[in-house]
């Protein structure tokens, strides 16, 4: 995101020469996902200590609209709108004595798309440029969701994996020395059936975990989808 500002700088009101006291900081375009809570940061510097005069006011732009609508307004506590599209949707995540005026939109929509403004008024520190944040709120990709698939697969299909190659090599030189033993007439005494059937119970063990990972990772990919 790139960050847009305003800073210290001259400028003229009425024929008289102002020298901007309140620096802002914002970001320029932020880009959210329907249904995700999406933060508009607005962080600023005063030459003055902040005090219970210091005021915030968030505004709204629909997209190729020149009207307005405040969504939030601070002064000591936090008012959000209570009319409108953002009616219930708007908190404040801010802190002034951070220097922070930032609030989040719950649920957003595509409709939310358009330009936000950020003010702030700290007398006497007053005077300043308005930075605009424009927010793009957008569904959630095939591509996104593929990716969560994908780390899921992984996860889960890579352990599985390795459980299915040692169990194949094990049980592939229990086949050599089996043969082995048959061709030169071995008998096996008490002891080895007995270690013969826990490695049987190990074997299994181990088989029925990877059909246990491989269940798992089918459940969860249609979960996904």
């Amino acid at each position: 995101m790139d960050p847009a500002s305003t800073k210290r700088t001259a400028a003229f009101q009425n024929g008289v020469h102002i020298v901007l006291s309140l620096e802002i900081n914002v970001d320029a375009h932020v880009r959210g996902y329907v249904g995700e809570q999406v933060k508009l940061k607005c962080i600023f510097k005063s030459t003055s200590s902040v005090t219970d005069k210091l005021t915030i006011d968030w505004t709204y732009r629909p997209p190729s609209s020149s009207r307005t609508e405040s969504i939030f307004h601070y002064q000591s506590f936090q008012y959000p709108t209570t009319a409108g599209t953002f009616r219930d949707r708007i908190s404040w995540v801010g802190d002034v004595y951070k220097g922070d005026a930032s609030i989040s939109i719950n649920n957003p929509t595509i409709k939310d798309n358009g330009t936000f403004s950020c003010a702030v008024k700290n007398p006497p520190d007053v005077h300043h440029n308005i930075p605009m944040t424009e927010l793009i709120v957008t569904e959630r990709g095939f591509g996104t969701m593929l990716s969560s698939v994908a780390l899921l697969s992984i996860l889960v299909f890579i352990p599985s994996t390795v459980v299915v190659v040692l169990l194949l090599v094990r049980m592939a030189r229990k086949s050599v020395g089996l043969k082995k033993r048959s061709k030169s007439g071995y008998k096996k005494s008490s002891i080895e059936v007995s270690d013969d059937t826990d490695q049987e119970e190990e074997d299994n063990c181990m088989a029925r975990l990877c059909v246990r990972c491989a269940e798992c990772l089918d459940s969860d990919y249609e979960e996904t989808y």
